[in-house]
Protein backbone atom coordinates (compact mmCIF):
# COMPACT_ATOMS: atom_id res chain seq x y z
CA UNK A 1 0.00 0.00 0.00
CA UNK A 2 1.17 3.62 -0.90
CA UNK A 3 2.37 5.71 2.23
CA UNK A 4 1.89 8.91 1.62
CA UNK A 5 3.32 12.05 3.58
CA UNK A 6 2.02 15.13 5.38
CA UNK A 7 3.18 18.52 6.69
CA UNK A 8 1.08 19.84 10.09
CA UNK A 9 1.90 23.81 10.07
CA UNK A 10 0.57 25.45 13.10
CA UNK A 11 1.96 27.19 16.16
CA UNK A 12 -0.05 25.17 18.32
CA UNK A 13 1.68 22.43 19.75
CA UNK A 14 -1.29 20.25 21.52
CA UNK A 15 -3.44 20.47 17.61
CA UNK A 16 -0.88 19.39 15.84
CA UNK A 17 0.11 16.68 18.15
CA UNK A 18 -3.74 15.57 18.42
CA UNK A 19 -3.60 16.04 14.37
CA UNK A 20 -0.52 13.94 13.85
CA UNK A 21 -2.41 11.22 15.62
CA UNK A 22 -5.45 11.17 13.78
CA UNK A 23 -3.39 10.90 10.61
CA UNK A 24 -0.89 8.80 11.45
CA UNK A 25 -3.49 6.12 12.57
CA UNK A 26 -4.68 6.58 8.92
CA UNK A 27 -1.48 5.41 7.71
CA UNK A 28 0.01 8.36 6.59
CA UNK A 29 3.92 9.79 7.05
CA UNK A 30 3.56 13.01 9.36
CA UNK A 31 5.85 15.95 9.89
CA UNK A 32 5.38 18.64 11.69
CA UNK A 33 6.38 22.53 12.03
CA UNK A 34 5.29 25.86 13.64
CA UNK A 35 5.52 27.94 11.59
CA UNK A 36 6.44 29.03 7.67
CA UNK A 37 10.37 29.15 8.09
CA UNK A 38 10.83 25.73 9.80
CA UNK A 39 8.20 24.41 7.64
CA UNK A 40 10.20 25.73 4.35
CA UNK A 41 13.39 24.20 5.50
CA UNK A 42 11.39 20.60 6.20
CA UNK A 43 10.48 20.97 2.61
CA UNK A 44 13.63 20.88 1.38
CA UNK A 45 14.81 17.99 2.75
CA UNK A 46 11.63 15.62 3.07
CA UNK A 47 9.95 14.09 0.52
CA UNK A 48 6.33 15.88 1.32
CA UNK A 49 2.58 14.51 -0.98
CA UNK A 50 0.44 17.17 1.01
CA UNK A 51 0.08 20.43 3.31
CA UNK A 52 -2.20 21.20 6.17
CA UNK A 53 -1.43 24.68 7.32
CA UNK A 54 -3.01 27.38 9.50
CA UNK A 55 -3.69 30.39 8.12
CA UNK A 56 -2.83 32.61 11.15
CA UNK A 57 0.99 31.67 11.31
CA UNK A 58 3.46 33.78 14.03
CA UNK A 59 5.73 34.45 10.67
CA UNK A 60 2.92 35.42 8.19
CA UNK A 61 -0.30 34.18 6.13
CA UNK A 62 -1.51 30.49 5.35
CA UNK A 63 -2.88 31.94 2.05
CA UNK A 64 0.32 33.61 1.06
CA UNK A 65 2.29 30.69 2.20
CA UNK A 66 0.13 28.36 0.13
CA UNK A 67 0.90 30.59 -3.04
CA UNK A 68 4.91 30.48 -2.50
CA UNK A 69 4.06 26.40 -1.67
CA UNK A 70 2.74 25.97 -5.37
CA UNK A 71 5.10 27.94 -6.98
CA UNK A 72 8.36 25.99 -5.75
CA UNK A 73 6.41 22.72 -5.30
CA UNK A 74 3.58 22.43 -7.83
CA UNK A 75 2.38 19.08 -7.22
CA UNK A 76 2.38 19.18 -3.81
CA UNK A 77 -1.74 19.58 -2.28
CA UNK A 78 -2.33 22.50 0.43
CA UNK A 79 -5.56 22.27 2.93
CA UNK A 80 -5.56 25.45 4.70
CA UNK A 81 -7.17 25.62 8.56
CA UNK A 82 -8.54 28.57 9.56
CA UNK A 83 -10.48 29.46 13.35
CA UNK A 84 -12.38 31.98 12.18
CA UNK A 85 -13.26 31.63 7.89
CA UNK A 86 -14.19 34.60 5.65
CA UNK A 87 -14.90 34.01 1.67
CA UNK A 88 -12.15 36.72 1.08
CA UNK A 89 -9.73 34.43 2.63
CA UNK A 90 -11.48 31.40 1.24
CA UNK A 91 -11.71 32.69 -2.56
CA UNK A 92 -8.06 34.04 -2.33
CA UNK A 93 -7.15 30.91 -0.69
CA UNK A 94 -8.33 28.77 -4.00
CA UNK A 95 -6.64 31.20 -6.32
CA UNK A 96 -3.48 30.55 -4.95
CA UNK A 97 -3.90 27.14 -5.62
CA UNK A 98 -5.13 25.83 -2.25
CA UNK A 99 -6.73 22.09 -2.43
CA UNK A 100 -9.41 22.83 -0.19
CA UNK A 101 -10.30 25.94 2.72
CA UNK A 102 -11.86 24.21 6.16
CA UNK A 103 -12.83 25.21 9.73
CA UNK A 104 -11.09 24.08 12.67
CA UNK A 105 -13.47 22.69 14.79
CA UNK A 106 -16.60 22.24 12.49
CA UNK A 107 -14.93 20.69 9.58
CA UNK A 108 -12.46 17.85 11.78
CA UNK A 109 -14.22 15.25 10.62
CA UNK A 110 -14.07 16.85 6.87
CA UNK A 111 -9.82 16.16 7.25
CA UNK A 112 -9.10 12.61 6.49
CA UNK A 113 -11.06 12.00 3.10
CA UNK A 114 -9.71 15.74 2.17
CA UNK A 115 -6.13 14.66 2.39
CA UNK A 116 -6.81 10.68 0.90
CA UNK A 117 -8.12 13.05 -1.90
CA UNK A 118 -5.37 15.43 -1.85
CA UNK A 119 -2.84 12.97 -1.49
CA UNK A 120 -4.17 10.93 -4.75
CA UNK A 121 -4.01 13.79 -6.33
CA UNK A 122 -0.58 14.61 -5.65
CA UNK A 123 0.63 11.14 -6.80
CA UNK A 124 -1.32 11.12 -9.84
CA UNK A 125 0.34 14.56 -10.81
CA UNK A 126 3.55 13.16 -10.03
CA UNK A 127 3.06 10.34 -12.22
CA UNK A 128 1.62 12.07 -15.25
CA UNK A 129 4.58 14.56 -14.64
CA UNK A 130 7.26 11.67 -14.99
CA UNK A 131 5.52 10.13 -17.82
CA UNK A 132 5.41 13.97 -19.49
CA UNK A 133 9.48 14.18 -18.44
CA UNK A 134 10.00 10.63 -20.00
CA UNK A 135 8.72 11.43 -23.49
CA UNK A 136 10.18 14.79 -23.35
CA UNK A 137 13.60 13.29 -22.71
CA UNK A 138 12.69 10.14 -25.20
CA UNK A 139 11.66 13.33 -28.20
CA UNK A 140 14.81 15.85 -27.72
CA UNK A 141 17.23 16.09 -30.86
CA UNK A 142 20.24 14.38 -29.08
CA UNK A 143 18.49 11.13 -29.19
CA UNK A 144 17.64 11.34 -33.41
CA UNK A 145 20.59 9.28 -34.00
CA UNK A 146 22.65 9.25 -36.89
CA UNK A 147 26.50 10.74 -38.42
CA UNK A 148 25.42 11.18 -42.06
CA UNK A 149 25.56 14.43 -43.26
CA UNK A 150 21.83 14.87 -44.38
CA UNK A 151 20.30 13.97 -41.45
CA UNK A 152 23.00 16.17 -39.39
CA UNK A 153 21.86 18.94 -41.63
CA UNK A 154 17.90 18.45 -40.82
CA UNK A 155 18.64 17.81 -36.90
CA UNK A 156 20.47 21.63 -37.21
CA UNK A 157 17.64 23.35 -39.33
CA UNK A 158 14.52 21.93 -37.01
CA UNK A 159 17.00 23.13 -33.54
CA UNK A 160 17.06 26.30 -35.68
CA UNK A 161 13.21 26.76 -35.99
CA UNK A 162 12.50 25.40 -33.13
CA UNK A 163 12.80 28.14 -30.61
CA UNK A 164 10.34 30.76 -32.93
CA UNK A 165 6.92 30.70 -33.67
CA UNK A 166 7.12 30.09 -37.36
CA UNK A 167 5.29 27.00 -38.50
CA UNK A 168 7.24 24.28 -40.12
CA UNK A 169 6.40 21.78 -43.22
CA UNK A 170 8.32 18.03 -42.54
CA UNK A 171 9.09 16.82 -45.88
CA UNK A 172 9.61 12.73 -45.90
CA UNK A 173 9.04 9.29 -46.93
CA UNK A 174 6.73 6.99 -44.56
CA UNK A 175 9.03 5.99 -41.71
CA UNK A 176 11.55 8.89 -41.86
CA UNK A 177 10.83 9.76 -38.49
CA UNK A 178 8.71 13.08 -39.23
CA UNK A 179 6.53 13.07 -35.97
CA UNK A 180 9.63 12.39 -33.96
CA UNK A 181 11.15 15.78 -35.58
CA UNK A 182 7.64 17.60 -34.75
CA UNK A 183 7.47 16.53 -31.03
CA UNK A 184 11.42 17.22 -30.97
CA UNK A 185 10.57 20.80 -32.11
CA UNK A 186 7.89 21.19 -29.97
CA UNK A 187 10.33 19.99 -26.97
CA UNK A 188 12.88 22.74 -27.89
CA UNK A 189 10.46 25.47 -28.07
CA UNK A 190 8.87 27.76 -25.51
CA UNK A 191 5.07 26.16 -26.25
CA UNK A 192 7.60 22.88 -23.89
CA UNK A 193 5.11 21.96 -21.23
CA UNK A 194 1.89 22.65 -23.21
CA UNK A 195 -0.36 20.24 -25.05
CA UNK A 196 1.69 18.81 -28.59
CA UNK A 197 -1.51 16.81 -30.52
CA UNK A 198 -0.94 15.15 -33.16
CA UNK A 199 -3.29 13.58 -36.24
CA UNK A 200 -2.77 11.49 -39.06
CA UNK A 201 -4.86 13.11 -41.84
CA UNK A 202 -5.26 10.36 -44.15
CA UNK A 203 -6.96 8.27 -41.23
CA UNK A 204 -10.47 9.67 -41.93
CA UNK A 205 -13.07 10.87 -43.77
CA UNK A 206 -13.27 14.56 -44.86
CA UNK A 207 -16.37 14.79 -42.40
CA UNK A 208 -15.00 13.04 -39.46
CA UNK A 209 -11.25 14.99 -40.43
CA UNK A 210 -12.89 18.55 -40.00
CA UNK A 211 -14.84 17.16 -36.68
CA UNK A 212 -11.87 15.84 -35.38
CA UNK A 213 -9.27 19.27 -35.81
CA UNK A 214 -12.51 21.57 -35.33
CA UNK A 215 -14.85 20.20 -33.26
CA UNK A 216 -18.62 20.51 -33.41
CA UNK A 217 -21.53 21.79 -31.83
CA UNK A 218 -23.79 19.75 -30.37
CA UNK A 219 -26.85 18.57 -33.50
CA UNK A 220 -25.17 19.76 -36.11
CA UNK A 221 -25.38 16.19 -37.45
CA UNK A 222 -26.51 12.91 -36.75
CA UNK A 223 -24.57 11.54 -33.97
CA UNK A 224 -23.84 15.09 -32.42
CA UNK A 225 -25.27 14.58 -29.31
CA UNK A 226 -23.21 17.14 -26.84
CA UNK A 227 -20.60 19.86 -28.01
CA UNK A 228 -17.08 18.04 -28.88
CA UNK A 229 -13.99 20.77 -28.40
CA UNK A 230 -11.48 19.99 -31.45
CA UNK A 231 -7.82 18.73 -31.69
CA UNK A 232 -7.04 22.42 -32.66
CA UNK A 233 -8.71 23.91 -29.82
CA UNK A 234 -6.92 20.84 -27.48
CA UNK A 235 -3.26 22.04 -28.54
CA UNK A 236 -4.49 25.90 -27.78
CA UNK A 237 -1.05 27.44 -26.49
CA UNK A 238 0.69 24.25 -27.61
CA UNK A 239 1.32 22.67 -30.80
CA UNK A 240 -0.87 20.92 -33.56
CA UNK A 241 0.81 18.54 -35.55
CA UNK A 242 -0.94 17.28 -38.96
CA UNK A 243 0.70 14.38 -40.46
CA UNK A 244 0.13 13.64 -44.01
CA UNK A 245 -1.85 16.66 -44.81
CA UNK A 246 -1.25 16.02 -48.44
CA UNK A 247 -4.03 13.78 -47.97
CA UNK A 248 -6.76 16.68 -46.72
CA UNK A 249 -9.37 17.88 -48.50
CA UNK A 250 -9.40 21.02 -50.01
CA UNK A 251 -12.90 22.42 -48.29
CA UNK A 252 -10.79 21.29 -44.86
CA UNK A 253 -7.26 23.19 -46.18
CA UNK A 254 -9.47 27.04 -46.43
CA UNK A 255 -10.60 26.47 -42.82
CA UNK A 256 -6.44 25.42 -42.06
CA UNK A 257 -6.08 28.51 -43.85
CA UNK A 258 -8.21 30.68 -41.61
CA UNK A 259 -6.20 29.33 -38.97
CA UNK A 260 -3.20 29.75 -40.23
CA UNK A 261 -3.98 33.78 -41.45
CA UNK A 262 -6.70 35.10 -38.48
CA UNK A 263 -6.30 32.41 -35.66
CA UNK A 264 -9.83 31.60 -35.06
CA UNK A 265 -12.13 28.73 -36.67
CA UNK A 266 -15.29 27.93 -36.83
CA UNK A 267 -16.51 24.18 -35.20
CA UNK A 268 -18.49 22.11 -37.30
CA UNK A 269 -22.41 23.66 -36.73
CA UNK A 270 -21.64 26.82 -35.20
CA UNK A 271 -22.01 30.34 -36.40
CA UNK A 272 -19.43 32.15 -34.07
CA UNK A 273 -15.34 31.80 -34.70
CA UNK A 274 -13.11 30.61 -31.55
CA UNK A 275 -10.03 32.13 -30.83
CA UNK A 276 -6.83 29.99 -30.77
CA UNK A 277 -3.32 30.44 -30.03
CA UNK A 278 -1.40 27.13 -31.79
CA UNK A 279 1.80 26.55 -33.83
CA UNK A 280 1.26 24.29 -36.74
CA UNK A 281 3.99 21.83 -37.51
CA UNK A 282 2.50 19.50 -41.31
CA UNK A 283 4.50 16.58 -42.78
CA UNK A 284 3.65 14.51 -45.37
CA UNK A 285 5.33 12.82 -48.28
CA UNK A 286 3.85 13.82 -51.18
CA UNK A 287 5.11 16.39 -53.41
CA UNK A 288 2.82 19.55 -53.01
CA UNK A 289 4.31 21.74 -55.44
CA UNK A 290 3.02 19.52 -57.42
CA UNK A 291 -0.33 18.55 -55.96
CA UNK A 292 -0.68 22.30 -56.42
CA UNK A 293 -0.52 22.90 -60.17
CA UNK A 294 -2.86 19.61 -59.81
CA UNK A 295 -5.28 21.46 -58.52
CA UNK A 296 -5.86 18.88 -55.65
CA UNK A 297 -3.75 21.42 -52.51
CA UNK A 298 -4.15 25.08 -52.15
CA UNK A 299 -1.50 27.20 -53.58
CA UNK A 300 -2.01 29.51 -50.55
CA UNK A 301 -1.94 27.27 -48.05
CA UNK A 302 0.91 25.75 -49.46
CA UNK A 303 2.63 29.12 -49.57
CA UNK A 304 2.06 29.52 -45.65
CA UNK A 305 3.03 26.24 -44.81
CA UNK A 306 6.22 26.49 -46.78
CA UNK A 307 7.93 29.25 -45.12
CA UNK A 308 10.47 26.88 -43.02
CA UNK A 309 10.77 23.38 -44.83
CA UNK A 310 13.06 20.34 -43.22
CA UNK A 311 13.11 17.38 -46.12
CA UNK A 312 13.98 14.31 -43.73
CA UNK A 313 16.30 11.95 -45.85
CA UNK A 314 14.95 8.29 -46.61
CA UNK A 315 17.17 5.73 -44.75
CA UNK A 316 19.11 4.63 -48.03
CA UNK A 317 20.01 8.00 -48.41
CA UNK A 318 22.02 7.35 -44.89
CA UNK A 319 23.39 4.14 -45.19
CA UNK A 320 26.45 4.64 -42.57
CA UNK A 321 23.53 5.24 -39.89
CA UNK A 322 22.15 1.98 -40.18
CA UNK A 323 24.68 0.08 -38.07
CA UNK A 324 23.94 2.92 -35.27
CA UNK A 325 20.46 2.53 -35.55
CA UNK A 326 20.08 -1.36 -35.48
CA UNK A 327 22.39 -1.09 -32.65
CA UNK A 328 20.04 0.99 -30.74
CA UNK A 329 17.05 -1.04 -31.50
CA UNK A 330 18.71 -4.11 -30.49
CA UNK A 331 19.24 -2.79 -27.48
CA UNK A 332 15.80 -1.42 -26.94
CA UNK A 333 14.06 -5.02 -28.02
CA UNK A 334 16.73 -7.21 -26.15
CA UNK A 335 15.57 -4.88 -22.98
CA UNK A 336 12.41 -5.28 -23.53
CA UNK A 337 11.86 -9.08 -24.30
CA UNK A 338 14.73 -9.90 -21.51
CA UNK A 339 17.30 -11.30 -24.11
CA UNK A 340 21.06 -11.51 -23.80
CA UNK A 341 21.66 -10.08 -27.29
CA UNK A 342 24.47 -7.86 -28.07
CA UNK A 343 26.12 -7.98 -31.08
CA UNK A 344 24.81 -8.26 -34.72
CA UNK A 345 26.84 -10.34 -37.19
CA UNK A 346 28.18 -8.98 -40.44
CA UNK A 347 26.68 -11.13 -42.80
CA UNK A 348 23.12 -9.61 -40.76
CA UNK A 349 24.44 -6.48 -41.35
CA UNK A 350 25.98 -6.66 -45.08
CA UNK A 351 21.88 -7.78 -45.73
CA UNK A 352 21.11 -4.40 -43.78
CA UNK A 353 23.72 -1.97 -45.69
CA UNK A 354 22.49 -4.15 -49.23
CA UNK A 355 18.52 -3.48 -48.76
CA UNK A 356 16.24 -0.59 -50.41
CA UNK A 357 14.38 0.39 -47.17
CA UNK A 358 11.17 1.22 -48.55
CA UNK A 359 9.93 2.08 -44.86
CA UNK A 360 12.80 3.22 -43.73
CA UNK A 361 13.66 3.33 -40.30
CA UNK A 362 10.24 2.17 -38.95
CA UNK A 363 10.95 -1.13 -41.64
CA UNK A 364 14.20 -0.95 -39.98
CA UNK A 365 12.75 -1.12 -36.08
CA UNK A 366 10.44 -3.99 -37.20
CA UNK A 367 13.10 -6.22 -39.01
CA UNK A 368 15.49 -5.79 -35.64
CA UNK A 369 12.20 -6.61 -33.11
CA UNK A 370 11.70 -9.54 -35.61
CA UNK A 371 15.34 -11.07 -35.81
CA UNK A 372 15.40 -10.46 -31.70
CA UNK A 373 12.21 -12.86 -31.07
CA UNK A 374 13.88 -15.60 -33.47
CA UNK A 375 17.49 -15.95 -32.18
CA UNK A 376 18.18 -17.65 -29.19
CA UNK A 377 21.69 -16.76 -28.99
CA UNK A 378 23.44 -13.20 -28.01
CA UNK A 379 23.57 -12.63 -31.90
CA UNK A 380 22.09 -11.61 -34.39
CA UNK A 381 22.63 -13.17 -37.89
CA UNK A 382 21.54 -13.57 -41.21
CA UNK A 383 19.41 -16.10 -40.07
CA UNK A 384 16.75 -14.30 -38.45
CA UNK A 385 16.12 -12.16 -41.48
CA UNK A 386 13.19 -12.83 -43.47
CA UNK A 387 13.41 -14.79 -46.83
CA UNK A 388 12.40 -12.63 -49.08
CA UNK A 389 14.06 -9.26 -47.50
CA UNK A 390 17.62 -11.69 -47.87
CA UNK A 391 16.47 -12.47 -51.93
CA UNK A 392 15.98 -8.95 -52.34
CA UNK A 393 19.16 -8.05 -50.84
CA UNK A 394 21.19 -10.49 -52.17
CA UNK A 395 19.83 -8.76 -55.86
CA UNK A 396 20.86 -5.41 -55.08
CA UNK A 397 24.39 -7.02 -53.52
CA UNK A 398 26.56 -4.97 -56.09
CA UNK A 399 29.60 -7.36 -54.73
CA UNK A 400 28.03 -10.02 -56.61
CA UNK A 401 28.65 -11.43 -60.34
CA UNK A 402 25.53 -11.81 -62.44
CA UNK A 403 27.59 -15.08 -63.72
CA UNK A 404 28.32 -16.36 -60.35
CA UNK A 405 26.18 -20.06 -60.39
CA UNK A 406 26.31 -20.51 -56.86
CA UNK A 407 24.53 -16.77 -56.14
CA UNK A 408 22.34 -17.52 -58.90
CA UNK A 409 21.28 -21.35 -57.87
CA UNK A 410 21.03 -19.50 -53.72
CA UNK A 411 18.74 -16.66 -54.85
CA UNK A 412 16.69 -19.17 -57.06
CA UNK A 413 16.28 -21.69 -53.81
CA UNK A 414 15.24 -18.52 -51.51
CA UNK A 415 12.56 -17.11 -54.13
CA UNK A 416 10.96 -21.13 -54.10
CA UNK A 417 11.05 -21.41 -50.32
CA UNK A 418 9.36 -18.10 -49.78
CA UNK A 419 6.91 -19.36 -52.53
CA UNK A 420 6.02 -22.57 -50.72
CA UNK A 421 5.94 -20.35 -47.68
CA UNK A 422 8.94 -22.67 -46.26
CA UNK A 423 7.59 -26.17 -47.65
CA UNK A 424 10.93 -28.13 -48.21
CA UNK A 425 8.98 -30.84 -49.33
CA UNK A 426 7.01 -28.66 -52.08
CA UNK A 427 10.25 -26.70 -52.76
CA UNK A 428 12.44 -29.47 -53.76
CA UNK A 429 9.38 -30.86 -55.89
CA UNK A 430 9.27 -27.60 -57.77
CA UNK A 431 13.22 -27.39 -57.83
CA UNK A 432 12.95 -31.14 -59.45
CA UNK A 433 15.83 -31.92 -56.80
CA UNK A 434 15.58 -34.30 -54.10
CA UNK A 435 14.95 -33.55 -50.87
CA UNK A 436 18.43 -34.74 -49.20
CA UNK A 437 20.08 -32.00 -52.21
CA UNK A 438 17.70 -29.54 -51.09
CA UNK A 439 18.86 -29.82 -47.07
CA UNK A 440 22.31 -29.70 -48.41
CA UNK A 441 22.22 -26.60 -50.57
CA UNK A 442 20.15 -24.88 -47.73
CA UNK A 443 22.93 -25.70 -44.91
CA UNK A 444 25.79 -25.23 -47.68
CA UNK A 445 24.50 -21.70 -48.52
CA UNK A 446 23.41 -20.47 -45.01
CA UNK A 447 20.04 -20.21 -46.80
CA UNK A 448 17.57 -18.55 -43.81
CA UNK A 449 14.47 -20.62 -43.84
CA UNK A 450 12.39 -18.66 -41.43
CA UNK A 451 9.01 -16.71 -42.84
Amino acid sequence: MQQYSVLIVDDEEKLRSLLKRIIQLEGFTVFEAGDIKSATKLMERETVDAVLCDVKLPDGNGVDFAKEIKKHYPLVEVILLTAFGNIADGVQAMKNGAFDYIIKGDDNEKIIPLLNRATEKAQLQKRLWQLELQVSKRYTFDNILGESPAIKDAIDLAKRVAPTETNVLLLGETGTGKEVFAQSIHNASSRNGKSFVAINCSAFSKELLESEIFGHKAGSFTGAIKDKKGLIEEANNGTLFLDEIGEMNIDLQAKLLRVLETSEFIKVGDTKPTKVNVRIIAATNRNLSVEVKEGRFRDDLFYRLNVFTISLPGLRERKKDIHILADQFVKVFADKMNKKVSRISDAFLLHLENHDWKGNIRELKNIIERAVILTDGNELTDQQLPVEFQSQSLENNKQLSAFDLASVEKLHIQRVLNHTKGNKTETARLLNIGLTTLYRKIEEYQINTHL
